[in-house]
């Protein structure tokens, strides 16, 4: 099976800091993050990716292999799944025969290590060990090497003389058997050398060596094994390469010549404070793979000693949460459970993309400029009047007011109306949980206050007042009635939309101190108390994602007068069967866009892109149709004006171009693109773009003799409704075909635009050449 290639409207930001493996190939080398891969080559500085848009399945990867003599890169995965990418025409075959084994449980499918002789790879894994054959792709044997024939994980095997060596875990040692032997299936035919939990096992030189879990290396002779080094840490690899033997442990790379003289050792630096994983050597250069900063080499002309090499990205493939506003798209990685449980602490930075590159805060950075430990940073709401600053909440600390390349400052209950919850057991105890937030129309920023009576706060950025609000009429005990609160929204009306874990929908207003929740599923007809994710909708309906299932209330404007307010579920009919859209799905964002339609994410069913009512499905997007590295997408980010959308998951950053656009406020600023439409370009499939476009316009095509061609009129001839010219937000499409459905001739045509809600008008042309 081989891997799609996704490039033409998906662009990835994977994190390329956390190195698992670095492999030579030639005079250049591979590195693979946890998921995705680059390689670097050393005589040029070209730097180029292998991602899920290439087709990668975006698992995490727990081991390389390059074939010199086939030019493969194998890539090995903790779910047992095995990749080849070719390089000779860049595609990637997916090699699915362990992954799929039903004879081997899912926890012991991990390959650990490729080893090559010939054309055979000999696959060790979390069972035993497999052969691959490269030649004809194709599987051989498989040897169970454990006691009486069980499954052991072997963490990597070596050939020397003749006889297959295999390093293993559960006490298994050393394990050897004769390559003449053609029947390695049997498990008698295996012999220990020794006892213990070994890691790694090599050939260097005319030796063999290996390294066990007590951090030594031992040299292997016959059945004999000597001590010859002892290290501090745990070791993490062996590396042979030509005269050169690299030891590879969590702060050092000792690197020893064939007399085993220790000739260089590499040292973890303060401006480089992380966990080597992995080396190699090329030419006179050692390679590092690092935790935090990519593949490092030394760099004598550097005061932290060494240079960083990998793609630029974000910190962490992690993602919580996203936000995006005046060109730049910020992530946070801070998490919270989704009972709102804070602990175990998540100390990372934030990132922020904007004109392509990533600019990185790292946590470090953040704790230097405020003083203090703050984490858990999660929501990011962006100063509309403002757009260099940016409050990001942290679920433990309180509120970080961030301003880019000037201040960091912590507000807190010392400097803010910020609260701690307070344990009348220990009433020293802090917590400040900060999670959603949200600025209103008028520039103030609306924050969730978690466990305390005045839940929601207003800041006004400019005079730095603030104001709280008592949420006590509806949650009486704080501590332990709601354990926390998911999104703000703000409506029309300036009523504020919070989704909670216990209290279901609450809605407040402040003109007039109205406050309300609803909860429960008898009456407001919600599948659990449980909201995630909530979106206002161009008609004021209010969208609302929760644990269990999404919900829709269609009558906003009576919440708080209506004694019975009762949410709805979308009916959808499946092969002529009314059913629940979504039913039981854990909603996690919701996105309205530029023509009302909405981007549903789940935490297990990847991304569905709804039309405006809910009734057809445009997309679904999983992991096995798209580069989407996993179906759990936490967060969604719209840049309306561009059309990108960005997912959020737990496995990395993607983004896709919807070729969609947010509307215009007037018709000034209308173009038309390709223009002139030359005979290359395909209408039928790419479409003529027509740009910036208001909310509520009508257009008519014509020839240059008056006779109609094409017309639509937005919120009327949507996109993906199989319309000749349709409009989706501030874009229309035409597809280059007249009210016959025929495809029109060379000429000039005449775009006419007209304004319902304005009455402005606007004319341009189009030419097509055929």
């Amino acid at each position: 099976m081989w891997g799609q290639n996704f490039d033409e409207n998906w662009t990835e930001h994977f994190s390329y800091l956390n190195i698992k493996k670095v492999v030579r190939a030639d005079s250049k080398f591979y590195a693979a993050s946890e998921n995705a891969l680059f390689f670097f080559d050393p005589l040029t500085n070209q730097l180029s990716t292998i991602t899920t848009i290439n087709g990668l399945s975006g698992e995490l990867i727990s081991t390389l292999h390059y074939s010199s003599d086939y030019q493969l890169l194998l890539i090995g995965y903790e779910n047992g799944l095995i990749e080849i990418y070719t390089e000779s025409d860049q595609e990637i075959l997916k090699v699915v025969d362990i992954i799929n084994k039903v004879t081997i449980p899912s926890s012991k499918k991990k390959i650990n290590h490729f080893n090559e002789l010939n054309s055979l790879v000999y696959i060790a894994t979390d069972y035993g060990i497999s052969v691959y054959d490269l030649e004809g792709l194709e599987f051989g044997d498989s040897y169970y090497i454990g006691a009486n024939g069980s499954q052991i994980q072997v963490n990597q095997s070596a050939i020397f003389n003749n006889e297959i060596y295999a390093a293993c875990s559960s006490n298994s040692g050393i394990k050897k058997a004769d390559l003449a032997n053609s029947n390695l299936t049997d498990f008698q035919l295996w012999s220990s050398l020794s006892a213990g939990n070994f890691k790694a096992v090599t050939v260097f030189g005319s030796g063999l060596y290996a390294t066990n879990s007590t951090n030594t290396l031992f040299e292997i002779n016959g059945t004999t094994l000597t001590n010859l080094f002892n290290y501090p840490q745990p070791v993490a690899e062996l590396n042979a390469s030509n005269n050169t033997l690299l030891v590879t442990t969590d702060s050092k790379v000792y690197q020893y010549d064939a007399g085993f003289n220790l000739m260089n050792m590499y040292s973890t630096a303060p401006e480089f404070d992380t966990r080597f994983t992995t080396a190699l050597k090329i030419d006179a250069v050692v390679y590092i793979g690092t935790i935090d900063y990519g593949v490092i080499r030394p760099d004598p002309l550097s005061l932290a000693g060494f240079e960083e090499i990998h793609p630029k990205g974000p910190l962490k493939n992690s993602v919580f949460s996203l936000s995006y506003g005046y060109g730049n798209l910020w992530v946070s990685y801070g998490d919270y459970s989704i009972f709102f449980n804070p602990s175990p602490s998540r100390n990372y930075g934030v990132s922020n993309y904007v004109n392509e590159r990533w600019f990185n805060t790292t946590y470090d950075s953040i704790q230097q400029a405020t003083g203090t430990t703050i984490s858990n940073l999660n929501t990011i709401s962006i100063n509309p009047l403002k757009p260099s600053q940016v409050y990001i909440s942290s679920f433990a600390d309180g509120l970080l007011d961030f301003e880019k390349e000037e201040s960091i400052t912590l507000l807190d209950d010392s400097n803010s109306s910020l609260e701690s919850l307070v344990l009348p057991s220990n009433p020293n105890y802090k917590s400040i949980r900060i999670s959603g937030s949200t600025f209103d129309r008028d520039g103030n920023l609306w924050v969730l206050n978690s466990k305390v009576d005045n839940a929601l706060k207003k800041l006004n950025p400019t005079s730095s007042s603030w104001t709280s609000y008592d949420f006590s009429a509806i949650i009486s005990d704080p501590l332990s009635e709601e354990l926390g609160f998911s999104e703000v929204v703000v409506g029309p009306d300036q009523t504020k939309w919070i989704g909670s874990y216990s209290k279901g929908l609450i809605g407040f207003n402040e003109s007039g101190m109205l406050l309300k929740n609803i909860s429960d599923e008898d009456i407001a007809n919600l599948p659990t108390t449980s909201i995630k994710s909530l979106a206002l909708d161009k008609n004021n309906v209010l969208w609302i994602g929760t644990y269990r299932g999404l919900r829709v209330l269609y009558n906003t404007s009576n919440f708080f007068t209506e004694n019975a307010v009762r949410t709805q579920p979308i009916i959808i009919l499946e092969d002529g069967l009314p059913k629940e859209l979504l039913a039981q799905q854990f909603i996690t964002d919701i996105i309205v866009d530029g023509a009302n339609n909405k981007w549903i994410s789940t935490a297990d069913a990847g991304v569905f892109y709804l039309s405006s009512s809910g009734q057809n499905t445009i997309y679904q997007f999983t992991k096995d149709n798209s580069p989407l590295p996993s179906n759990g997408v936490n967060d969604m980010a719209l840049d309306s004006d561009n059309g990108v959308i960005y997912f959020g998951t737990n496995r990395g950053l993607v983004a896709f171009n919807t070729g969609g656009s947010s509307t215009s406020t007037s018709l000034e600023d209308i173009y038309v693109y390709p223009n002139p439409v030359r005979p290359g370009f395909n209408m039928s499939e790419d479409k003529i773009k027509i740009k910036n476009i208001s909310e509520n316009v009508n257009i008519k095509i014509t020839d240059v003799e008056g006779n109609l061609v094409a017309e639509a009129q937005s919120n009327v001839n949507l996109r993906y409704k199989g319309y000749n010219l349709e409009i989706d937000g501030g874009t229309a499409y035409w597809n280059g075909k007249n009210l016959a459905n025929n495809t029109v001739a060379s000429g000039v045509y005449v775009v006419l635009f007209s304004d319902f809600d304005t009455f402005e008008t606007k004319v341009s042309k189009i030419m097509i050449i055929r």
